[in-house]
């Protein structure tokens, strides 16, 4: 790995840190949610980084891939998984938090958080992923819950939001090893529920497949710019905040034309609340541990 790759990759990891300690001093009660996420990509800009993906707040039961394309949604008492997605010249950082308006669940809270500190403790050159895996799920189940078994932490490339490894939240027996030079988000999800997810509600992040030509004036101008994301996720909300509601109708056309890939909000299949906590790792070329998204 080159000397640059890495100062960039250090340098997408301190701008997302930074924008994640930002955002999550802006879930407070009565705050919208929709204009905190605007806030957060607005201080992404500021500090000299682009969104590797859109700001998202999943609350309670929603796990991740919720970005509202309405105003409706106002902070009360809600369980708030703040995830955050930074890239300068391709290269990402990615991280996570939770916030607990209601004060009731601490413990939950403390749960992913003390996941992910233990994960990232035995992380190092050799060691395998299940043995990252154990760690995260003795941590939570030490409080009672469940982690999330089919979502993972994931390797992170130049303009790749998730490439190899899959990094498991549980005791999977994978032997793989960590290796030098690799760069990957740690991700534990800690639920009072299944411990499993499941699409629920209707996809406001899409990701570009496979380009096609189009006929269609307005929905030319939406692909050109859904080109300038470099493959890498958007939501509905970038494109009607710049088409207006005529972006939806191009979304709708690219999506049966199957240009784009959705993805729906992710939901406990038994309505368990759900939090989230996440950094990203590089291990340089000398095989050191860096957290790049640790203020």
């Amino acid at each position: 790995m080159e000397d640059l790759e890495i100062e960039k990759i250090k340098k997408a990891g301190n701008i997302a840190a930074q924008t994640l300690e930002y955002g999550k001093n802006l879930i407070v009660k009565d705050a919208s949610l929709m204009q905190v996420l605007d806030k957060i990509e607005e201080k992404i800009d500021e500090l000299g980084g682009k969104p590797a993906f859109p700001a998202q707040i999943s609350c309670n039961h929603l796990a991740a891939h919720f970005c509202p394309d309405e105003d409706d949604i106002i902070f009360s008492d809600q369980l708030a998984c703040l995830d955050v997605g930074v890239h300068v010249d391709g290269y990402i950082g990615d991280t996570a938090v939770t916030v607990d308006l209601s004060g009731k669940n601490k413990n939950l809270v403390k749960a992913s958080k003390e996941a992910l500190d233990n994960a990232i403790s035995v992380v190092k050159p050799g060691v395998t992923l299940t043995e990252i895996g154990k760690a995260i799920q003795d941590s939570i189940q030490k409080y009672g819950f469940a982690p999330v078994r089919n979502l993972s932490g994931h390797g992170l490339g130049k303009f790749e939001q998730h490439t190899k490894p899959s990094i498991p939240n549980f005791d999977s027996g994978s032997d793989e090893k960590i290796e030098k030079g690799m760069v990957f988000a740690i991700e534990p999800f800690a639920s009072t529920g299944a411990g499993i997810v499941q699409d629920s509600g209707i996809a406001t992040v899409f990701m570009m497949g496979n380009k096609r030509p189009v006929r269609n004036m307005i929905t030319r101008q939406v692909l050109r710019e859904i080109e300038t994301y470099n493959n890498l996720p958007f939501t509905t909300r970038w494109l009607t905040n710049k088409f207006g509601a005529k972006a939806k109708y191009a979304l709708r056309e690219m999506e049966q034309l199957g240009m784009i890939h959705s993805y729906p909000p992710l939901a406990d299949r038994d309505k368990g609340l759900v939090s989230q906590a996440e950094h990203t790792i590089l291990i340089d070329n000398d095989g050191k541990v860096i957290v790049t998204t640790k203020m």
